[in-house]
Parts: structure tokens; sequence; C-alpha cells
């Protein structure tokens, strides 16, 4: 160890300050926490187990998962039972995982145990704390004795945010989160002595745990971490921090960039000097061409450069890091034919022509391939033709946990006319939808997520946007379209919340259903079988913040909203040969 005092993670709590209190851990005292944790996890029989990480963003969280990860155990980075609204995603990743101890934070020891026995975990994990494991390490002959895991054993699995019922763990290899970890710092040029890492994300999220766990300790680079729920009550706390260090990397959703525009008052973004961010990604939700303009414009008088600003592609089954923009380059946006997307190709258009879609650009990837393959003959597409988007490379994940079937179907994908027993030939597939245009990827959209009407494709996000802005009285972001079958074959439906503000809901439902049906047929040519105004907080969305789609449509077909039971002409309509 090189640098042994030097600041590794700091931990920023506005909960107990105002400005945030710091608590700092050096590499050497990180070091002696974590071979301590990691002998405490294998006294208590925890290599070759799973152990679930349920401690709250902090240093617990930190030291618990890479003392599991260092045990030889398999790591499960999930959250507390304390985040609210995602109790049954909670429970349906510790019955799946079925991990053998739970690591807490000591205060919430009895919350995790009797989390547990309310939603009949079995067998229920033993709760324990890193104080009792550091104690038991240091106490034991393996307190100083070093773990070697192999290189392609399984280090975590990190559960994907979708279905409540059907969780999917990707099993992330030693190999795989190193591997990635050096792409993304690569990527985006990131380098010890020169950078740090400023970030709010969920540790539990792999956007979140690759870039301020795995980028830090596999490039060497300190790591500043504050909680989501800090961002959340006042998104300038974090500007603050990137102001406060030099050369920060940081990455959030396209919508926390729309926040801070909208939360951060101009006299704040005067006192705030943002000229030394190194990069900004933005990724992990469809990224808007128009935040990315409102997000400079807002904050280019605080010193933000545009060239800061690095869209990118990822997914858990690829550890997490795919595609980055090119460094030194301004975002990439296209205007192209939305009647030609629909019909999976693509023409540039003129920026504000009618029936246009316009698209940023993700980037290239980083020693790693990117193949665009239509999803039905299994063929490679060329430039400009829309497909799956698959991938291949070091960084992908070994498949599923416990699910054999479905990880030889997505993560050992072969072309038409691959041999499938050679893994040479194996491909991941991602379930997205994207092309190559101009050296670039575009993603357009999930696959399962297309809404196709009439035989024709239409993007939910397009839709989606075109709702927000056809009524003051929705809620932006809280908003999910998606695909119904009826008698007629597939329908569009549309859920939409309406604003907190908003005193009589019922007295304006009509004319806000008018005014979406008219907005989506003039704008996608398609009428809204159905359109559902919503209250606050009733559209269901991920653990990293994205709308459920599939959930939402799952919600609508049991009548959440209309109290109609439509799941037997669902049944119905999606049978057949």
């Amino acid at each position: 160890m090189q640098t042994p005092d030097e600041t590794a993670f700091t931990f920023v709590d506005f909960s107990t300050s105002r400005e945030g209190a710091c608590t700092e851990l050096t590499w050497s005292r990180l070091d002696s926490l974590v071979r301590a944790t990691a002998a405490g996890l294998r006294r208590a029989g925890a290599a070759g187990e799973r152990v679930a990480v349920v401690a709250p963003q902090g240093p617990d969280y930190v030291v618990g998962f890479l003392g599991a990860v260092c045990a030889g155990a398999i790591a499960v980075p999930l959250f507390p039972p304390t985040l609210p609204g995602h109790a049954g995603k909670l429970a349906a990743a510790l019955s799946d995982a079925q991990p053998v101890l739970a690591v807490a934070h000591e205060d919430q020891r009895e919350s995790v145990s009797g989390f547990c026995k309310d939603h009949a975990i079995a067998p229920a994990p033993r709760v324990v704390t890193i104080e009792e494991l550091r104690d038991s390490g240091a106490s034991g002959p393996e307190g100083t004795g070093a773990h070697h895991p192999r290189p392609d054993a399984c280090a975590y699995l990190q559960y994907t945010s979708g279905s409540t019922r059907n969780p999917t763990g990707v099993e992330i290899s030693h190999t795989n989160v190193c591997v990635n970890a050096r792409q993304a710092l690569d990527a985006y040029d990131v380098r010890r002595g020169t950078n740090s890492i400023v970030g709010w994300l969920p540790l539990y999220h792999d956007m979140g745990l690759v870039l301020m766990i795995a980028m830090p300790v596999v490039g060497h680079i300190p790591s500043v971490i504050m909680d989501p729920l800090a961002f959340v009550q006042q998104p300038e706390r974090w500007l603050r921090l990137l102001a406060r260090h030099d050369g920060a990397m940081t990455a959030a959703p396209n919508f926390a960039f729309d926040y801070c525009v909208q939360r951060v008052g101009e006299e704040n973004r005067a006192a705030l000097s943002l000229g030394s961010v190194a990069v900004m990604v933005n990724g992990s939700e469809p990224i808007r061409p128009a935040t990315l303009d409102r997000f400079h414009e807002a904050f280019a008088p605080s010193g933000i450069r545009r060239t800061a600003m690095r869209p990118s592609y990822g997914l858990a089954e690829a550890t997490v890091f795919v595609c980055a923009s090119p460094a030194g380059e301004e975002p990439t946006a296209v205007s192209f034919d939305r009647d030609l997307l629909a019909r999976g190709a693509a023409r540039a258009v003129e920026p504000g022509e009618a029936a246009a879609t316009t698209l940023v650009a993700c980037g290239r990837p980083t020693h790693q391939e990117v193949a665009i393959v239509d999803p039905a003959t299994l063929r490679g597409l060329e430039d400009g033709r829309i497909g799956e988007i698959w991938l291949r490379g070091p960084n992908i994940g070994g498949g599923y946990w416990g699910r054999p079937e479905e990880s030889r179907a997505a993560f050992r994908a072969v072309m038409a006319g691959d041999d499938p027993d050679d893994p040479a030939h194996h491909w991941l597939r991602t379930g997205d939808l994207g092309m190559w245009h101009d050296k670039q990827l575009y993603v357009t959209g999930r696959i399962k997520d297309l809404v196709i009407i009439d035989g024709v494709n239409h993007y939910p996000q397009d839709i989606e946007e075109t709702v927000q802005q056809a009524h003051p009285a929705l809620r932006p972001r809280h908003i999910a379209a998606f695909a119904v079958p009826t008698d007629e074959g597939e329908r569009l439906v549309v859920v939409a919340e309406h604003s907190r503000d908003l005193t009589d809901p019922r007295a304006q439902a009509d004319g806000v259903a008018r005014a979406v049906r008219a907005a989506v047929a003039g704008a996608h040519a398609v009428a809204v079988h159905d359109f559902v105004l919503a209250a606050p907080d009733t559209v269901p969305f991920t653990t990293s913040g994205k709308v459920a789609r599939s959930g939402c449509r799952e919600r609508y077909l049991e009548g959440a909203w209309t109290g109609t039971d439509r799941r037997q002409a669902a049944q119905k309509g999606t049978g057949g040969a």
C-alpha cells in the first residue's frame, strides 16, 4: 500500500449537520476493517455462502460489502427495510438469495430480524453487525490471515430493479467487477492523484456500487458518499460536494439533472464553482436532449463545461458500464424520422421537424464488443438499423442466480450460423433496442416495453414525454405508457399521476384526458384506449428510480385504479400459438 494515510472514503451525513458531518476512512484503516470483517465472516461460516448487506448508506455498507467479497462469500447488496415503498422487493430478493447472514447497522438489527419474520423469509439469515464481525475476526487466528478468492468465483449478486415478484440476481465474478471498473476508469479518463468520485446513488444499485466502491478501490481513487435522501431533500448538496473536490466524477439518472434545475435557485447557482468537475455521467434511464440543454444553460454560469456531461449506457448483466460518449466532446443529439424509427430504420432530419424523435448518443464501448442483432433472425444488422443490443466481453456476468434456462437464453446467445457450444461465440442479449449511427450507439428502448399497435412500433418514453407536456396538471416523470390486449388487438393505455397541488382532480379529469388523447394522437398517430388520472405516488417505481412500466401494467390489469380486474382479458389476448 503506497499511500496508507490518504483518505479512501468520506461519508457525508447531512442528517446531523447542515453542512454535512464527515466521517473518513484512510486506506490503511479500510484495509484493517475489511480484513477483520472478512475474518469474522469466515469464522461465522460465510465462505461460499451468500451474505446480504442491508446496512444504511455509510461506512458499514462499504466495509460489509468488501468484507464479504474478501471472505470468499457471495455478497448480496440490498437495502434496509426502512427504505419506503420497497418492502416487497427486499423480501423477494432475500427469499431468492437465501443468505446465511445479513449485515446490518446496530440500530436496525431488530428491524431486520422482524422484517424477515414478518415476511416469512426462510431460512431466515442471522443478523450481524460490523462491530461483532470485526471483534470476532480480530480475536481469532484468522484475523491476520489472507484469503484469495478465485478470479472467476462469484463475488456478488446484483439484483436488477425490475419485477417485485420475480427478482433476478446477476452473478458478478471478481474478474467481472475489476475489469468493468477498469473499463469505466479508462472511458472517463479518471486517474489517481487527479480525480475524486462523488455521489449519492444507492450503493445497492449497480451504478452506485461500481462508481462509489469498485472504481475507487480498483483505481485507488478517493470516494465521497452522501445519502440519496439528502440529495432528494436538497440537490444543491450534491453540487456543493462536486465543487469542493477537484476533478470530481459523478453519475446520476437523467431526472436528477432536471431536478437540480428545478430546485436550485439562481442565487444559489451563482455561489457554486463547478469548473473543476471532470465527469457527469448521465445514465440508467432514457437521456433527454432537453435535459442536457436545460442543465448546461442553468449551470454554465457556475462553470460547468458541456464536455463534462457524458451520456452513457450500461446494465447489471454487464456489471454496469458498457458505453460512454467520447472524452472531450460535447454530447451528440440527432433528430430522426419518427415514422422510419417505428419501422426499424434511422434517417437523420433537421431538428424541430414534425414527426421527429431526437435521441442522445451513448458513445462507444471500451474494451468490449457491441452488436446490433435482429431478434427474429439472430443476424447482425448494418448501421442505421434498429435491433437488439448484444454484448460480449470479460465484464459480462455469469448468469442469473438459480435460473439456468434464463441464463442460457440471455448470457449464451449465438448469432445465426455460429457454434452454440463454442464460448467464443456467446453473447449477452440485453433486451434493449438500439442502433449504430455515425459510429455511436443510440438506445431506443426496451423490447419488453415496446408498444406495438396495429403493427407499428411506438417507444413508451416518447409517448410519456408527449403526455407530460399535454397538461400542466400532470406530475412530471410519474407517467407510464404500455399496451394491453383487447378484442381488437393490442391497445395503448396511459396512467399518469396528477400533481400534488391539484385541489379537485375529478373536476379536471375529463379535460386532462382530452388534452392527453389529442396530444398523443397528433404526435404519434395512435389512439389512447384508456387514460387513468392517478393519485400521487401510485405509479410504481423500481429501486433505481425508474417508472416500472411492467409493474404499472400489472397493477392496471388487476384493477388498481379502475376497480375492474382485466387479467382474464389479458390472458385471453395473449394466448394462442
